[in-house]
Order: structure tokens, then C-alpha cells, then sequence
């Protein structure tokens, strides 16, 4: 018995002394190095034949002074329970990538090279997708603020959609590109026009510029009016095979405020009491509905579904998982 237990000793030693051994040699042999960056910016959700790609074209922050209807104090204190503490709050700039099977359709383009050197990531991004801007049939513009159409040229003016036809509503086309709506700004207001025009200016030239009214310029889609944020603002409704998604442009932009209270505008709202309403209107039906939104400013990749509870609104984001679910997937109960 002693013999044996004497064994077992020598044995423990010795692989204590071999476990020893491996940690210093681990510890002697470099450390992993740190990446230093984020995964590529593109995330897919399929919406009944339809293979939808959210594209992260950058970010900035917003402040809190900004939101208008409830004082600054209060909206920091909602902002404070959020986890929210810095001087602003990051917001995304969402482009999202829509292959119909016969179409590449892009809603929105992102701040391109606008706004500094923290977006300008669409082309890349859609690269690292599987896509390259040069296969893109169409572009639908939510839209004509920078951070939705610069994204159309490089820094040197030059279309970066090659072979795509690009779409606005005539009412947004008519207020940012008339000559006259640019005479009459006031001057703080004048480099939003001259950045529309420019942005659009290699497209318009080669005949590629397109508006439209009622009728959406993409078989099977269905034109939401969301007039208030700009005077043309649209949403684009895709449906297929009984799912939707609805793709909303700035419907909102503080998501950790105006989902609790949609009543309040941002600065940048054109009408302020029209893009209320609109933002009102069509969160209710969205949480009844259960169809998808997909919007340029919330975290990305900016899409989920709305729930409503009594006079506010809750986000349930997208959750990562695969593109198609498996035919049978283990369930435990």
C-alpha cells in the first residue's frame, strides 16, 4: 500500500513539474497581438426571397441639445439611465444592400467622404459582402442630407456606382437642386444645397438621375410617405413571399430617447411637427404590422422590430444568427 502511494506521489511531481514547464514556456513565447479593429461592417437578414445587406458606412455623435420638446436636463437623465454619458451619442450611418435575385438595389449611400474620417466605409464594406458598387442596378435615396448621398461620388467628384440608375422623390429633388431654393438659404444652410447638387452631379449628367411621385421605381415596391424630416423624405417597402421590410430612412435618430418618446424632433427636421406625426404613425403600424425596419441612424446594422407599450415604443434589434435557419433545429424543452 505504501509502495503504491508513493507511486501516485511520483507521479503528481512529475506532471506538476511537466504543467510548470508548459506555462513558462508559454509565458516566454510572444503574446497574441491585439487586433486593433472591428469586424467588417455587413450584416444579412433574408426577407422572404429577398437577401437583404445592412452596409456600416461610418458614425458620429449626436448631442443630447439637439432633440427639441423636453428640456436638456431630462433628456440627459433618460440618456444617463441608458449608459449613455458621454457628451453625445454615437449614431450610425446604415446603407442597406436589397438583392432581389434580378436587381442590386442600394437605399441610401451614406456621409462618403462628407463628413470626416469617420464614414466613408460603404465601399469597403460592400466589398467585404461579396459586392462591388459597380454591380449596383439601382439607388434609392431615402433622401438628400449628406449622410445619405455623398456616398454617391469620391472625393473627386467621380460617380462611384458606375452603372446605377439613382432615385428621389420629385419633392425632395425639387427643394435641394432648384437653383432658386439655394439663392434663398440663409448662408448657414447653403453648403447642404451646394453638397445635394454636387453629390448628384456626375449622375444627373449622364442621364441617370431619376424622380418619381407616386409610382416606386422598383417592381414591387411600395412608396411610404414620410414627408417632415425633409420635404420628400420616402420610405421603401420591399415584400416577398408574405414578409416585409420597410426601409425608413431618418425616421428616427436617437433611438435611446425617441423610442420612449416619439414626440420629440431633432434639429434637423424640416417640419418639425410633420416628421413627429409621420414617426408616429408609422411606428404604430410597424408594431402591429411585425414587419421589419431597417433605418439609417440606429445602431447598426439598424434593423429589428418595433413593439409598442401604450404611448412609447420598445427596439428589438436583429439578433445575429444565419441567413437561412435549418430545416430542423435541436430544441429542448
Amino acid at each position: 500500500m505504501f509502495g503504491f502511494v508513493q507511486s501516485v506521489q511520483r507521479r503528481a511531481a512529475l506532471l506538476l513539474a511537466a504543467l510548470s514547464l508548459g506555462l513558462a514556456s508559454g509565458q516566454a513565447s510572444a503574446a497574441a497581438p491585439l487586433q486593433g479593429k472591428q469586424v467588417p461592417g455587413f450584416h444579412r437578414l433574408a426577407v422572404g426571397d429577398l437577401e437583404v445587406t445592412a452596409l456600416f458606412d461610418g458614425y458620429n455623435d449626436l448631442g443630447p441639445s439637439l432633440l427639441h420638446g423636453m428640456p436638456l436636463a431630462e433628456i440627459q437623465k433618460i440618456l444617463a439611465a441608458k449608459h449613455n454619458t458621454g457628451p453625445g451619442v454615437q449614431t450610425a450611418f446604415n446603407a442597406f444592400l436589397i438583392n432581389t435575385g434580378k436587381q442590386l438595389v442600394l437605399v441610401d449611400t451614406g456621409a462618403g467622404a462628407c463628413i470626416g474620417p469617420t464614414s466613408g466605409w460603404l465601399s469597403k464594406s460592400m466589398e467585404a459582402a461579396g459586392y462591388h458598387p459597380a454591380q449596383v442596378d439601382v439607388v434609392l435615396l431615402t433622401h438628400m442630407h449628406l449622410d445619405h448621398v455623398c456616398g454617391l461620388v469620391d472625393a473627386k467628384g467621380q460617380a462611384i456606382f458606375p452603372n446605377a440608375q439613382v432615385f428621389a422623390a420629385k419633392a425632395e429633388e425639387d427643394y435641394w437642386l432648384a437653383p432658386q431654393h439655394l439663392k434663398d438659404a440663409p448662408e448657414e444652410a447653403k453648403p447642404y444645397f451646394e453638397i445635394a447638387v454636387h453629390s448628384v452631379a456626375p449622375y444627373k449628367a449622364s442621364g441617370r438621375l431619376h424622380s418619381f411621385t407616386t409610382v416606386a421605381p422598383v417592381a414591387g415596391v411600395t412608396l411610404v410617405n414620410e414627408a417632415g424630416h425633409t420635404p420628400g423624405s420616402t420610405g421603401y417597402l420591399f415584400s416577398s413571399k408574405g414578409q416585409s421590410i420597410l426601409f425608413a430612412g431618418d425616421i428616427i435618430h436617437i433611438g435611446p430617447v425617441q423610442f420612449d418618446h416619439p414626440e420629440l424632433s431633432i434639429a434637423f427636421d424640416a417640419n418639425p411637427e410633420q416628421a413627429i406625426a409621420a414617426r408616429e404613425k408609422l411606428f404604430t403600424e410597424l408594431a402591429k404590422s411585425g414587419t421589419w425596419m431597417a433605418a439609417a441612424h440606429l445602431p447598426f446594422p439598424g434593423i429589428g422590430h418595433i413593439e409598442q407599450q401604450d404611448d412609447h415604443f420598445v427596439w428589438l434589434p436583429l439578433p445575429y444568427g444565419p441567413l437561412h435557419r435549418a430545416d430542423k433545429v435541436p430544441l429542448l424543452q
